[in-house]
């Protein structure tokens, strides 16, 4: 984590993008991905992260991952209300709903998906999963019935359960 001094917005993004653009370099020389991201919380903080895919045979752990890890570890929250996320690169969407679940206010990226399929790196299959029509989707997701006992159960415990913590 590394604090920064104040600068103007465009200072501060144009800082913070080649940040993420420097750690995605330096990663490739570190046996990882070519993404690197950065968490910046509102009062200038800031938590570096890098894709350790390969390194931690860990399909989740892309650049803006490993960063909101980071950042709500150090933090001790699950909440990022206000952070912006820098990213070397256009976030997939499961990095994008990564930084909804954290409430993200905004995310900057600089090289886009064309970019990054040009590299070998093609979210496009990703993309179009969404917008297939379920019965044709590559992957099923199927509701199934469980038996012998209530699908609604884990729900009706967590309204139960006076010591939640709401999220």
């Amino acid at each position: 984590m590394t604090t920064t001094p104040s600068r103007t917005s465009a200072q501060a993004d144009s800082l913070f993008l080649s940040r993420a653009i420097e750690l995605a370099a330096q990663n490739v020389l570190d046996n990882g991905g070519p993404f690197g991201a950065v968490v910046v919380t509102p009062d200038g903080q800031a938590f570096d992260g890098v894709n350790r895919v390969t390194a931690s045979n860990d399909p989740t752990a892309h650049a803006e991952v490993t960063a909101i890890r980071a950042a709500c570890r150090a933090l001790g929250t699950f909440d990022l209300t206000g952070a912006t996320l820098y990213s070397s690169c256009e976030p997939c969407p499961m990095c994008l709903a990564s930084a909804l679940w954290a409430r993200i206010a905004v995310v900057r990226f600089a090289a886009d998906r064309h970019d990054a399929a040009s590299a070998g790196f093609d979210d496009a299959v990703f993309y179009d999963y969404f917008d297939t029509p379920v019965e044709l989707r590559s992957m099923p997701v199927l509701h199934t019935e469980p038996e012998g006992v209530s699908r609604m159960a884990p729900f009706e415990q967590w309204a139960a359960f006076a010591q939640r913590i709401e999220y």
